[in-house]
């Protein structure tokens, strides 16, 4: 299956402002993994404002948030999706936006479902979660701690 990214920036900084990367998607399945790759690369880039590098645990956590939004986009939006990296303060926002205006909704659990648990995930490891509708679309931000 094909899938690049249509256009890729970052990691960019000026002066006073946060770190951020943006790429965009075709929404292939192939998108998912660009993007997963693509969030470790920026975090490999970065530190957050420390002298340490980025923890793997906060890594795998990010990709895995990415992971799971890139999903949905590619599975429920037709068309392409767009995803955002931003170091803000200790925190790092992730912002994905897609072409479909339908809102998620956490589901309550069911220990024997197979599959559906995107939300639930995201929700465990995020410290916020803000989704809006666009004019096309919706927009789905969330953070996740850097660490100590």
């Amino acid at each position: 299956m094909r899938s690049s990214a249509v256009a890729v920036n970052g990691p960019h900084q000026q002066a006073g402002q946060d770190i951020w990367a943006g790429a965009a998607y075709d929404g292939e399945t192939g998108s998912i993994a660009a993007a997963r790759a693509f969030t470790a690369d920026f975090l490999a880039g970065v530190t957050g404002g420390r002298a340490q590098p980025i923890p793997a645990v906060v890594v795998a956590d990010a990709q895995l948030v990415v992971s799971e939004l890139v999903t949905n986009a590619c599975k429920f939006a037709p068309g392409p999706c767009a995803l955002n990296l931003e170091i803000q303060g200790t925190d790092l926002v992730i912002t994905v936006w897609d072409t479909d205006s339908s809102m998620p909704l956490a589901r309550a659990a069911e220990p024997g479902r197979i599959g559906q648990h995107g939300l639930e995930i995201i929700l465990a490891v995020c410290e916020g979660f803000d989704v809006r509708r666009e004019p096309v679309g919706k927009r789905i931000k969330v953070r996740v701690a850097l660490g100590a």
